[in-house]
């Protein structure tokens, strides 16, 4: 079985140092996440995604005047704290979106750390790059186990050297001393608003944020615990081969 991998980003990628730190404080956490499907189920998939979203933000879509194929609401805008709380139908639309994913044989994929919290050493590029390292090994392990194969497709960089050294860094996973057998090709990179299945990565991604600000900062994030409390029982069942990664 040849499966395609969606990931986008969460948390975010930029130094911590704690949430009250003046300039520091966005999130303690960066990862890459998202879907798992069959390679004969993405369309399907894609379609049932796409008339999803568009019933459940039926009112945005129509006031943003796009057409509904190159339109998308970002998971980090769509699962806040208050449309969660506030908003069932949101609540109801994820749990089939997760049942949906399950039913197509696919699953669901994060893997993130947790930063130090160390301005001097901090290094955006090295957290990417060693967090898409760890997504193509585990993927990997679990492709091999089952005699399958992947194909990986990311979020677009804005920088045309990352996504250059994007590449670089997938070929030298497939190729390396420990080969990633099953990854058929380097990562495709893909701008999102044009593919459905990214836009799903990424509210995947919009949901994981937010429990892993909660996991690491428990006590200051108490708010939200609501994450937890609906989508984490639900999104370890579809989950394979997911963690959050502490420092300690």
């Amino acid at each position: 079985m040849l499966y395609i991998a969606y990931l986008d980003e969460f948390g975010h990628i930029g130094p911590y140092v704690s949430h009250d730190h003046p300039s520091h404080k966005t999130h303690p956490v960066f990862g890459l996440g998202g879907i798992v499907l069959p390679h004969g189920q993405v369309r399907c998939f894609a379609t049932y995604f796409f008339q999803l979203k568009n019933r459940l933000l039926e009112f945005e879509l129509k006031k943003s005047g796009k057409h509904p194929a190159k339109w998308e609401k970002k998971g980090a805008a769509l699962y806040t704290l208050q449309n969660v709380q506030k908003y069932p139908e949101l609540r109801k639309a994820t749990f089939r979106l997760l049942n949906r994913i399950t039913k197509a044989g696919g699953f669901v994929f994060y893997v993130g750390f947790e930063k130090r919290r160390d301005l001097v050493r901090h290094d955006s590029k090295n957290i990417y790059y060693a967090a898409l390292r760890e997504a193509i090994k585990r993927l990997d392990q679990e492709c091999e186990a089952k005699n399958d194969q992947f194909l990986l497709m990311l979020d677009q960089q804005e920088k045309n050297v990352m996504r250059t050294e994007i590449v670089e860094t997938a070929a030298l996973s497939m190729f390396g001393e420990e080969p990633r057998k099953t990854l058929i090709e380097p990562p495709i990179q893909a701008e999102s608003h044009l593919y459905q299945n990214l836009q799903c990565a990424d509210w995947i991604c919009g949901i994981v944020g937010r429990m892993a600000h909660y996991k690491f900062e428990p006590e200051q994030k108490k708010d939200l615990e609501v994450f937890d409390r609906y989508f984490k029982d639900r999104l370890e069942r579809v989950s394979r081969r997911s963690s959050l990664r502490s420092t300690k």
